[in-house]
């Protein structure tokens, strides 16, 4: 018998969603996925799952871990009936844009090679972006033990650890530029470590971090390795024409060289994705170019990806799917 509604993905747009389905009694079923490193950390949980603090999510007034975060979202989602199901969706058939197929048919993978085949009438996709890594072993370690690398200046500059510290950003684009001054307004020097000798961010972003006082830039540099046992103490560097290596001190090192978007299993499924790989939507609702496949969080976000905007979307989404099968007569 084909699921009413499938969930794809277990971050804050994920549970999100499951919460406001359950409680519409659409029997939701959530495939939370399975730990990876791709070299990127893929965990169940998402982004939030290598944040040690969360303190600009409404209603922790002291904070919350993100992990303690996705657990209680999960709680709740279950608490009125949401089914969870430990396994990737390795891949999707929705027909195609003009005759989508009804139900829709998804093969799962457990991770241990063991997969089957299940039916949905209606899925929402919520499998977020993952951040690119560098991918050094020191890196992920300190990432993943909450040690000060981060791949997100404004979820976790603002941490007391990282106040009046000598910070670092790797990359050169605007999001570099963004990151890098938002945290200029913390660290007692922010650097830029970028591996030419000029920047691709665009000039107004480029001024509005050059023009803050404790700003520098590095240029032709490359991080070669994170040192440092449970908390960042510097990073290794090497000149990209020298070759020679150097050290620099810092207790921050912020990541900026983009995200990837979880749609590899969606790709030759029919669905429209934007320039960027993000699952494209029209206007200001969830609604993908195929008839009952839903898209909310970071997977259809280049812009925020924030959990509240993730959340706010797993809403909407949940919402749109209910008004979908009751249209089609499925509730």
């Amino acid at each position: 018998m084909a699921h009413k509604l499938v969930i794809i993905g277990s971050g804050p747009a994920g549970w999100t969603a499951a919460i406001y389905a359950a409680r519409a009694q659409l029997d939701p079923v959530v495939y939370v996925g399975v730990p990876k490193q791709t070299p990127s950390i893929v965990l169940p949980g998402g982004q939030l799952m290598l944040t040690t603090e969360v303190e600009n999510y409404p209603g922790f007034p002291n904070g919350v871990t993100g992990p303690e975060m996705m657990e209680m979202f999960q709680k709740q989602a279950e608490r009125f009936g949401t089914r969870v199901v430990h396994a990737d969706i390795a891949s999707c058939d929705f027909g195609t844009p003009e005759k989508p197929r009804r139900p829709f048919v998804l093969k799962t993978d457990d991770g241990n090679g063991k997969s089957e085949t299940i039916e949905a009438h209606a899925v929402i996709i919520a499998t977020g972006a993952v951040a690119n890594w560098i991918g050094l072993p020191n890196e992920m370690r300190l990432a993943r033990q909450g040690g000060g690398v981060s791949a997100c200046a404004v979820c976790d500059g603002a941490l007391p650890a990282f106040r009046n510290q000598p910070l670092a950003v790797v990359g050169g684009g605007d999001t570099a530029m963004e990151e890098a001054t938002y945290l200029t307004k913390f660290g007692s020097t922010v650097y830029i470590i970028h591996r030419r000798d000029s920047l691709r961010a665009s000039k107004v972003m480029q001024q509005r971090f050059l023009s803050k006082p404790n700003a520098k830039v590095l240029w032709n540099k490359v991080v070669v390795d994170v040192l440092g046992e449970d908390h960042i103490e510097a990073v290794m560097l090497q000149d990209t024409v020298t070759k020679e290596r150097s050290r620099l001190d810092v207790r921050g090192l912020f990541v900026a060289i983009g995200h990837t978007p979880a749609t590899g299993f969606l790709q030759g499924t029919g669905l429209k994705f934007n320039d960027k790989g993000y699952v494209h939507l029209d206007h200001r609702h969830s609604a993908t170019n195929i008839e009952g496949v839903f898209a909310a969080g970071d997977v259809a976000d280049a812009e925020y990806r924030q959990a509240i905007t993730a959340a706010g979307m797993g809403c909407q989404a949940a919402l749109d799917a209910e008004r979908w099968l009751g249209k089609m007569g499925m509730v």
